[in-house]
């Protein structure tokens, strides 16, 4: 069953700081400061990864992705202006990347199989209950059909679902991400949820 929205409110205080920092690191990189660039990525490497990973479905070319995207970044260092979140960048950035890949190697991608189990935000919920062995087998494959159908998805609204729900990104944020108005990203967005609604129904 796919997970109701995450609340903007309960993290609005959070967000600020952690946009404060970003910021703070970045103007630093700008300047040359590698320390700052290494925090930085310890910041936010693992989500990087995970989003690479759900759009590409390989670890080793996510973790590739996500490297090049940091290059880029630092590449592009004295070009940063603080008047957007680091993260609206920083996740442009790497989804220009994952389509690209995806569109280049989309006959490799026929052949390619999930071979690697991630933790994302649903399954750590699940993760959390102290519920019996067949419980966590009956929630394992609910969660892998989950994984599945938004796997399934065409690639920009999948983009679009990885960034919405679990990067928690605002509309403004997804649709510079992905080069469309948010008029378009909303049409997307219905597209992607009213298709994991209908495969993910007997789950509900």
């Amino acid at each position: 069953m796919i997970p109701a929205q995450p609340s903007s409110n309960s993290r609005v205080g959070s967000d600020s700081e952690a946009q404060e920092r970003d910021a703070q690191l970045m103007l630093r990189v700008r300047e040359g400061d590698v320390t700052s660039f290494t925090l930085l990525l310890g910041r936010h490497r693992g989500s990087l990864v995970n989003f690479m990973f759900r759009m590409v479905q390989n670890r080793a070319i996510a973790e590739e992705l996500a490297q090049e995207t940091f290059l880029r970044v630092y590449r592009n260092r004295e070009a940063y202006q603080p008047t957007a979140k680091f993260t609206t960048w920083l996740f442009r950035i790497a989804t220009n990347l994952a389509l690209n890949w995806i569109r280049d190697h989309q006959k490799e991608r026929a052949n390619e199989s999930l071979n690697e189990e991630l933790l994302d935000g649903v399954e750590r919920q699940v993760a959390d209950l102290q519920t019996s062995i067949e419980q966590e087998l009956i929630c394992t494959v609910k969660l892998k059909e989950v994984r599945h159908a938004i796997d399934s998805l065409p690639e920009k609204q999948r983009a679009a679902v990885l960034l919405h729900w679990y990067q928690g990104l605002e509309y403004t944020q997804i649709a510079r991400g992905l080069g469309c108005s948010e008029s378009a990203l909303k049409s997307i967005l219905f597209r992607a949820y009213k298709s994991l609604r209908v495969r993910l129904a007997h789950l509900a």
